[in-house]
This record gives structure tokens, C-alpha cells and sequence, in this order.
């Protein structure tokens, strides 16, 4: 379970940042040079590069280099965890505001008879 927080806690820092949201965003419509990436974004490209290089190291893209340019590619399979992560929670959640929801029923069914 400890591994599995570590991974998530990673793709979340990945993801908390605006520039590599829309890096994911983009990258969700198919594969993208780094070059193409960059003009999107207001920064210089060593700067940018910082992102690409987060994104990677939290798994979230892969980057492949041939010749000069170098492609990121969107992993959604580590997409996935964060995605089975917020299902938990929603999971949670809706088995506390249906028990919550059968308290005020009850009481109210109580109260009036």
C-alpha cells in the first residue's frame, strides 16, 4: 500500500501544476514533439523541459528520441491510477451520505409516529 501512495502521491505533484495539466491534455489527443509542446506553453524551452522531465519521471508520459526531435507519448495506464484512486473515494463517499441519508429517514420516520 506504501508503494502504491508513493506512485500516487507523484502522478498528484505531476498533475498540480497548470503547464503539465495541459502538457497531459494536449498529449490526450495523440502523440506531440517536445518542440510542439513548448510553443503551447509561455516559457523558455529548458524550462519547460522541467515539466516533460516531472512527467516522465512520475510515469505519466514516455518520450522517445529519433534524430533531433523528441516525441512524448501519453501513458494512460498510470492515468489509471489516479483514476481508481478518486473511485474509491467516490466509492467512500456515497456509502457515507447513503448511511447519512438512512439516519435522517429513520429519524424523521421516528419522530413523526
Amino acid at each position: 500500500m506504501a508503494q502504491y501512495l508513493t506512485g500516487l502521491d507523484g502522478v498528484f505533484l505531476a498533475l498540480a501544476d497548470p503547464t503539465r495539466r495541459a502538457v497531459i491534455h494536449r498529449l490526450g489527443h495523440g502523440p506531440a514533439s517536445v518542440g510542439d509542446l513548448a510553443r503551447e506553453a509561455t516559457m523558455t524551452l529548458p524550462s519547460f523541459m522541467k515539466h516533460v522531465r516531472t512527467l516522465e519521471s512520475n510515469g505519466l508520459i514516455r518520450t522517445v528520441k529519433c534524430g533531433r526531435v523528441r516525441t512524448c507519448e501519453l501513458d494512460r495506464e498510470r492515468l489509471a491510477v489516479v483514476e481508481d484512486w478518486l473511485a474509491e473515494q467516490r466509492r467512500l463517499w456515497e456509502e457515507r451520505t447513503d448511511r447519512l441519508d438512512q439516519f435522517v429517514t429513520n429519524s424523521t420516520e421516528r419522530n413523526t409516529t
